[in-house]
């Protein structure tokens, strides 16, 4: 609705996770780092945790867009929630495989095959998983026997597991310690500051063709960071609203009482009738 009236070339609060629109806060950009040193490195185990909306999905498709194609073979698995031989046959279709073994057994050992013989042509393998907190015990037991997969110089596999805070209380359970001991880097990603959603704000504004209309005001940037603490998907969500609220009035000025109008219809699609 209000897209045309303030000028906007594309709407700048999507939820949908462009890395065009990737804002990097200090602790994104920590994050970030911290992914590419542990490919770089081959450090072989690579955990990313994050709240739910925390820019996880967005930092990755990023941090994808960022290996070199002519040197990285990379898998993406979005859904976790299924077997080890799923598991197996999703990454190797996700490599570009496209006849795959039937057995658990076989796929092991065409997944040693196949990535032998793209290490040997001087690629390198990188496995992300998101929302690695719902893999099943025999699935985290099949990655960490993945990671084995080795030459006398480097692994075969980077692993990336990229999951929500419950992720760290998976990994914690006694019987995945060997798995444990294999995680290298670790990073958490945290809440963004109020200067940091202020500087987000402008920066979607920006690439999404704003001529400085619509402009939040200080209590409204205030009252946008209480009510999201801080999670940059909240944050969309109310700035979406609150903009909302600012085009009805015919206002070029989002204020305080657009984004208090804002939080409560959020609390009313969320709270249970």
């Amino acid at each position: 609705m209000y897209q045309s009236y303030y000028g906007f070339k594309e709407m700048p609060f999507n939820i949908t996770p462009d890395p065009r629109f990737l804002y990097l806060s200090p602790t994104h950009q920590e994050a970030l780092q911290h992914l590419k040193y542990g490919v770089r490195e081959k450090k072989g185990f690579i955990v990313l945790v994050g709240e739910v909306g925390c820019g996880k999905t967005t930092l990755c498709r990023c941090f994808l867009n960022e290996l070199d194609p002519s040197h990285f073979d990379t898998a993406l698995i979005l859904n976790p929630r299924v077997t080890e031989t799923q598991m197996l046959k999703a990454i190797l279709t996700d490599l570009g495989e496209t006849k795959l073994a039937r057995s658990q057994v076989d796929l092991v050992a065409q997944m040693n095959r196949v990535l032998l013989a793209r290490i040997e042509a001087g690629r390198d393998i990188v496995l992300i998983i998101d929302e690695a907190q719902n893999l099943s015990f025999p699935v985290l037991e099949q990655i960490r026997l993945l990671s084995n997969l080795e030459t006398d110089k480097q692994k075969l596999l980077q692993i990336v597991l990229m999951g929500q805070p419950e992720l760290k209380e998976v990994l914690a359970r006694d019987e995945l310690r060997q798995l444990r001991q294999r995680i290298l880097v670790h990073y958490e990603l945290h809440p963004l500051s109020l200067n940091d959603v202020a500087h987000y704000i402008q920066h979607r504004l920006t690439l999404a063709g704003s001529m400085g209309r619509p402009n939040f005001t200080k209590w409204a940037l205030r009252a946008i960071h209480r009510g999201s603490k801080g999670i940059p998907r909240i944050v969309n969500n109310l700035c979406d609203k609150s903009i909302l609220s600012a085009f009805i009035r015919g206002s070029d000025e989002v204020n305080y009482w657009d984004v208090r109008r804002a939080i409560k219809d959020m609390r009313n699609l969320t709270s249970p009738s």
